[in-house]
């Protein structure tokens, strides 16, 4: 008898633990949902942006928003928590970014949602031109060009010295994002003890990649430059820090179909086999990890390089003398043609015969390129890759849209085409890149002035890197045959 008592309440209370686990599992994987939702859940970019090659080149994703992302709303409210870092008013815009009217974003940066909205960037953000015809006139907007106005050490630089701030912290950012947003109260949670959290710690591990771009012997790039391949060495390779340093002005990419893969090499020196390395590595070096999805980052190269293989060049807007280019053409011919419209074109000079700066050349050697080859074929990506070999000098440069290519020389130098045509002991010693006003008369932007001077960053050519000696190639010419040069450099 009371055995079978015991066996009753025994079934009595089985099926209430049964009840008990099956609502664990159920809030289990409740949980488990709104963490993929708000955390992981991948949403593709809107149809704008996907739709329109034009949008997907400025807009489009190419996955840097998975490990180098930023929070969407973080990256919202730092020039109001720390304009100090900047080097101007007006937030991110005195970096210089192309901004397109009624775009929340920058042109070259990306919003993508990984269960919450991640801000990225891609190609566009250094391979987009801006250029006004005069102060009044707004700016034109030009796709694949050199992004002449961009400070890209200073955006590196503000987003480290924020996160190194002590007012970088859930309290102060979740008060800042609370004047332009309501966010949820779930999110409220994951922002506080996750987001802001990690995004201060990964801002934080790329101060010692960085290091180098702190270094008070080191100038500033300036506008429209970069440090390529020390990016590679630190950012990819984590080389140690060596005391090269080798600015080099951002080129324009449109066109690429006049690249023949089994002939020409690419950069400045000639450190790449063929278009497909360069864009391969350009978007790695943007994401400054592997990609989250192979299959579809290589689609996206895949993209890029045919959108841009047959990308036109820009035609000079405004008028040109015909007959005075028609003159210049000849002396193109005589002067210029040996080395940019010939076989040389597109392959590496030795660097006595051209004498500009040594210095981009000494930041990379035989056995970066060999590292470098190595790390993205154990990513499992197939490219011809980086030359394992040393680099004797700089290439001969294709000069398509040549007019809308300054400041000239690998490293910028030379403002404009008519100081270029000048002896070096000639050139400007000192002027103000990044100002986007047109200079019509000496085919390159204003740079001089106290507008120049106000929205562009000064470069001296008497410091590391920068020197404007070299390439005095025309130099010896008439002035009449100067003008006729540079009309025809006005069609090319």
């Amino acid at each position: 008898m009371t055995q079978s008592v015991s066996s009753r309440d025994g079934n009595k209370k089985t099926p209430w633990l049964k009840v008990f686990l099956i609502a664990l599992l159920l809030v289990g994987a409740l949980v488990a949902y709104v963490g993929w939702y708000k955390v992981f859940r991948d949403v593709p970019q809107p149809d704008w942006i996907r739709s329109d090659p034009q949008m997907r080149f400025k807009y489009g994703s190419i996955g840097s928003e998975y490990d180098a992302g930023i929070p969407f709303w973080i990256y919202m409210v730092l020039p109001q928590m720390f304009p100090e870092y900047l080097p101007g008013n007006g937030g991110y815009t005195s970096l210089g970014l192309p901004w397109e009217e009624g775009q929340v974003l920058p042109i070259g940066f990306t919003r993508k949602t990984i269960g919450f909205d991640r801000v990225g960037n891609n190609c566009a953000m250094c391979h987009t031109t801006q250029y006004r015809v005069s102060e009044e006139t707004s700016p034109v907007y030009v796709i694949a060009g050199a992004g002449h106005t961009v400070d890209i050490e200073g955006m590196f630089t503000f987003l480290i010295r924020s996160a190194k701030d002590p007012r970088f912290n859930a309290d102060n950012i979740l008060e800042q994002i609370g004047m332009i947003h309501d966010l949820p109260f779930i999110d409220k949670l994951l922002y506080r003890f996750a987001i802001i959290p990690i995004t201060k710690k990964r801002l934080l591990e790329r101060e010692e990649q960085f290091a180098w771009m702190f270094r008070e012997d080191f100038p500033d790039w300036g506008r429209g430059r970069d440090d390529p391949m020390n990016l590679t060495k630190y950012f990819m390779l984590n080389t140690p820090m060596d005391d090269s340093y080798g600015p080099a002005d951002i080129p324009s990419i449109w066109n690429l179909q006049k690249y023949d893969p089994e002939l020409l090499s690419l950069n400045w020196d000639g450190a790449t086999h063929d278009v497909h390395s360069v864009v391969i590595d350009s978007a790695l070096g943007i994401m400054g990890a592997e990609p989250h999805d192979k299959r579809e980052f290589l689609e996206e190269v895949a993209w890029l390089q045919d959108y841009l293989r047959t990308l036109p060049p820009p035609k000079w807007p405004f008028a040109i003398d015909g007959a005075l280019a028609e003159e210049g053409k000849t002396i193109f011919d005589q002067q210029c043609a040996g080395c940019h419209a010939s076989e040389q074109t597109g392959k590496p000079m030795p660097l006595a015969m051209v004498g500009t700066s040594p210095a981009r050349r000494y930041t990379w050697n035989r056995q970066n390129a060999i590292d470098a080859n190595r790390i993205v074929s154990d990513a499992g990506i197939e490219r011809a890759g980086l030359v394992e070999e040393e680099l004797p000098g700089y290439v001969a440069q294709f000069l398509d849209g040549l007019w809308l290519r300054g400041p000239y020389l690998h490293n910028g130098s030379v403002p404009t085409i008519r100081d270029l045509l000048l002896p070096a002991d000639q050139r400007p010693v000192s002027f103000y890149r990044g100002y986007d006003v047109y200079d019509q008369q000496n085919i390159g932007f204003v740079s001089q002035g106290s507008k120049a001077q106000r929205y562009g960053t000064l470069l001296d050519t008497r410091v590391k890197g920068n020197s404007n000696q070299g390439h005095e190639f025309g130099t010896q010419l008439m002035a009449a045959d100067k003008a006729a040069l540079m009309e025809y450099l006005k069609t090319l």
